[in-house]
């Protein structure tokens, strides 16, 4: 199998992508809610059982200066209980200005017609996209 998942994990939205390592490409799918720092365990396990994903990422937020912060941690919990629910390889990625560049793509998309403004509360799910892009390409872990 060759598909992996790739997320943007906030404190009230995970962003959720989907990436073929053939192609080396990601697109996103969704947003899953977050609540206290508990993700919503049924839409993740029936993101896994539509796609089987062999690897999973998770975008790892560290600060311009590369030094870890209280989402980082949040961002590992959350990659350590995918791996004990799941038992496939997690892989950390330095998500550093994954949002900007998710922010950059959705606007060039509504500049060319094809995202609306209500399509922003994608953009996480988009951020999750160019940090599994940066995996494919890369093939670096944190």
């Amino acid at each position: 199998m060759s598909c992996a998942l790739g997320f943007d994990v906030g404190s009230k939205l995970i962003g959720v992508a989907v990436g073929n390592r053939v192609t080396a490409s990601a697109r996103a799918v969704t947003t899953i809610a977050m609540r206290d720092d508990d993700p919503d365990w049924a839409a993740l396990d029936a993101l896994r059982s539509e796609w089987l994903p062999d690897t999973l990422v998770v975008g790892l937020p560290l600060t311009l200066e590369g030094a870890e912060q209280a989402a980082s941690q949040r961002a590992r919990r959350f990659a350590e209980r995918l791996h004990e629910r799941y038992r496939v390889p997690v892989m950390l990625v330095d998500e550093r200005h994954s949002s900007r560049e998710a922010a950059q793509r959705f606007a060039d998309a509504r500049a060319a017609g094809l995202k609306r403004r209500r399509d922003a509360a994608q953009i996480d799910a988009e951020a999750a996209a160019v940090i599994l892009e940066r995996w494919l390409h890369e093939g670096t872990s944190s």
